[in-house]
């Protein structure tokens, strides 16, 4: 399997059309969109992405103990986080395909209390409103049928539109999900529909989950706190069904989730980086990601892990 994805400020634009749309604002998305561009958000599209002001967010400074199940779930009092699943799928006439699920969390503004003192009246004058904002990339692609397909869609921790929790565990956004057992041998069920393509999949056990970086901490730049938390389960058995052309296929494969979370992660010079996921035929997986440079060139801090047939791993640099 391989899987690669790439970070630039491309994503921006979709970010702040986002922002727009749900009327997010400096403190918080505090309502319905109202029309004539009422709510004209004051958030940079910069800081959103995780570079900018980071004051108010916790960052990703030294290792720490990773709990589980509480780790799966959301952190938001770190700034950005993702659950990224890709895999690659085959149906019971040799039929391949490849899918990408991913949710992402933004948060517009820092908590200000925590929410175990605050009345939940305190914390939202209204139910629209919310600090956290979630986006959702769908992608599926049919390779005999040399067609790939990909969706996203955008909205806000508020009236059950979006959101995660750790117990029991849970990611959405609409009707697309993730949810069921992460770190243990239980099923964990993935289900995403568009008109033109779908996913209903079932991930069981697996190898073990494997920590990346110094135990956890991915450091990005040589700057203090620009890293992240990431861990990975980089072999889960999938089942299930794709919905593609308008016909249903039964499928089985592997897939692979991705767990990250930080405040600032790229440096002044950095301008993103390219993500690349194998599972080896020999049963071993290797993760690495190559940091751009502004001015072109590989930076230094690249890093990845190779996991072994048994689930030990070994960490890489460039």
């Amino acid at each position: 399997m391989l899987a690669r994805r790439r970070y630039c400020w491309r994503w921006a634009v979709h970010l702040l059309t986002a922002l727009i749309a749900l009327g997010g604002a400096g403190e918080a998305a505090g309502g319905p969109p109202k029309p004539g561009g009422g709510n004209r958000p004051t958030v940079s599209v910069i800081d959103a992405l995780g570079s900018g002001e980071s004051a108010g967010f916790r960052r990703a400074y030294a290792p720490r103990t990773l709990h589980f199940p509480d780790d799966h779930g959301p952190h938001p009092d770190f700034r950005t986080e993702w659950w990224y699943f890709t895999g690659n799928l085959v149906g019971g006439d040799g039929r391949r395909f490849g899918f990408q699920l991913t949710f992402f969390r933004f948060a517009l503004a820092p908590q200000q209390t925590p929410p175990a003192e605050t009345s939940s009246a305190e914390q939202r004058a209204s139910a629209w409103g919310t600090r956290q904002v979630y986006m959702a990339h769908f992608a599926l692609t049919d390779v005999a049928g040399e067609h790939f397909q990909a969706a996203e869609r955008f909205s806000r921790d508020a009236l059950g539109l979006a959101g995660a929790q750790a117990k029991p565990f849970r990611v959405w956004l609409e009707d697309w999900r993730a949810q069921g057992d992460v770190s243990g041998p239980g099923a964990l069920e993935l289900t995403a529909r568009t008109e033109d393509m779908g996913i209903e999949l079932t991930l069981q056990g697996g190898k073990p989950l494997v920590l990346h970086g110094e135990r956890g901490l991915s450091r990005k730049s040589a700057e203090p706190g620009n890293a992240s938390y990431y861990y990975s389960r980089t072999r889960l058995p999938a089942a299930g069904r794709v919905w593609v052309g308008g016909r249903a296929y039964e499928v089985t494969g592997e897939a692979w989730l991705d767990r990250e979370w930080g405040t600032s992660t790229l440096g002044a010079e950095q301008a993103g980086w390219d993500w690349f996921a194998l599972q080896l035929s020999d049963g071993r997986e290797l993760m690495f990601y190559q940091l751009r440079r502004k001015g072109g060139g590989v930076d230094p801090m690249s890093a990845g892990t190779l996991v072994s047939t048994d689930g030990s791993a070994r960490g890489l640099n460039a």
